[in-house]
């Protein structure tokens, strides 16, 4: 089991950043992808950012693409959205997970999941 808990959420006024945190707890945290996702008010999740187990590939929704920067400190256990120039939008719930299909990269399936955080972009 890998235990997930997201941080970093809050309000913040449309261009402004954010970085959000994804600690992980449980089994050996630098086996698994991660990925972010996000799910607002009334619509589907969806996908933001992911990055592989190594931190050396990456990628991104084009919605994001330029302005969003997904990491990770495997020594740290925790990966890192770096969200600049935010839109209203782009208020949600923000997720991260992690997969253990690292080897199928892009990842598609995620395993275990936290609670998420909101991010709140006013205009």
């Amino acid at each position: 089991q890998v235990q997930l808990v997201e941080s970093g959420g809050g309000y913040v006024q449309a261009g402004g950043s954010l970085r959000l945190s994804c600690a992980a707890s449980g089994r050996t945290f630098s086996n698994y992808a991660v990925g972010w996702f996000r799910q607002a008010p009334g619509k589907e999740r969806a996908f933001v950012a992911g990055i592989s187990w190594s931190g050396g590939r990456t990628n991104y929704a084009d919605s994001v693409k330029g302005r969003f920067t997904i990491s990770r400190n495997n020594a740290k256990n925790t990966v890192y959205l770096q969200m600049n120039s935010l839109k209203p939008e782009e208020t949600a719930v923000y997720y991260c997970a992690a997969s253990q299909w690292d080897s199928r990269w892009p990842v598609y399936e995620y395993d275990y999941w936290g609670q998420g955080t909101q991010v709140t972009v006013s205009s």
